[in-house]
């Protein structure tokens, strides 16, 4: 099992010392020596007013922060949380991840979503109802220009003719992708190294506009299927990552944290197939993200380290 964690900034208004090249220097080498093996931001470059007031949240540009945080640290797999791809012109994700991927010296994981905000897409000029279609088209041309050269490639909105974009990662970086639903999962099977889906209860999944995914047996039944999704692709489930949170034992930022219950929950986690856990930190202070990442770094991943 490893563990990966998202930079704090989950709150409008943010906090103010986190946007600071020494507020993500400090948080990431933090994670980064309490044991955790990966770390990343979200990606909202055109958020709505209304969804922030609703509980949204700001946020930074993944690429350039994570360079930050890449610069700060020496071994922490750098994995966005999640690259909304429809948003951007996927020659111009590529290069941003390839140089990203080469200066930290092969620690990039791209993690991708599809994305929903519907005023987000429009603020960008992107059709929402093409989404899916975008999506998948991004990741043909990610793969190809992060290995060959002289790639061509007619998109719906581009065309590409004996494209040769160097310098390439040494080896390709992996491809997460992010998504609750039975579409999502048949991408991971035919495209994707990783599935990192999102707890969602049924009023969250029901604002983000997807599969409910929140209690053991949704994550079961939802592995079950990527299995089969796998096996219809001539692909072995042991080879694909997948991400998901571990609610058993409590916040642990919280003064109630129960270790013991949160390591069992992990091993149930485990035991369906999950191989990365998202563990979250507070953003109303970077001193307890701080804090929460070394308590949990004693209490969950030293104790693991030590069995």
């Amino acid at each position: 099992m490893k563990f990966a964690t998202t930079f704090p900034i989950v709150t409008h208004p943010y906090h103010r010392e986190l946007v600071t090249a020494d507020g993500i220097s400090r948080v990431a080498r933090a994670a980064e020596a309490a044991g955790f093996s990966g770390f990343g931001f979200t990606d909202h470059p055109a958020p709505s007013d209304k969804w922030l007031k609703a509980g949204g949240h700001d946020a930074l540009d993944p690429f350039v922060a994570l360079a930050f945080a890449a610069a700060a640290t020496k071994t922490i797999r750098l994995i966005p949380n999640v690259v909304v791809l429809p948003y951007r012109n996927p020659f111009i994700v590529a290069k941003a991840g390839a140089t990203l991927d080469l200066l930290s010296g092969g620690r990039f994981t791209l993690s991708v979503g599809a994305g929903y905000l519907k005023s987000e897409f429009a603020a960008l000029g992107v059709d929402h109802a093409e989404r899916n279609e975008l999506f998948d088209e991004s990741i043909d041309v990610l793969r190809a220009i992060w290995t060959t050269d002289d790639v061509s490639f007619e998109g719906r909105h581009f065309t590409a003719r004996g494209v040769t974009a160097h310098p390439r990662p040494e080896t390709c970086p992996p491809i997460w992708i992010g998504g609750n639903s039975a579409a999502a999962r048949r991408r991971v099977a035919t495209r994707g190294d990783g599935w990192a889906p999102f707890p969602a209860p049924p009023q969250l999944a029901a604002t983000a506009r997807t599969a409910g995914l929140f209690t053991l047996d949704d994550l079961a039944a939802a592995i079950d299927d990527l299995r089969g999704a796998l096996g219809a692709a001539g692909r072995a489930p042991e080879g694909v990552d997948i991400m998901f949170s571990n609610f058993a034992g409590g916040d642990p930022s919280a003064e109630g944290f129960d270790a013991d219950a949160h390591i069992e929950g992990l091993h149930a986690l485990a035991a369906l197939g999950v191989t990365w856990v998202q563990v979250g930190a507070p953003g109303d202070d970077i001193e307890r993200a701080i804090v929460t990442y070394e308590r949990y770094g004693e209490l969950v991943i030293g104790k693991l380290d030590a069995a």
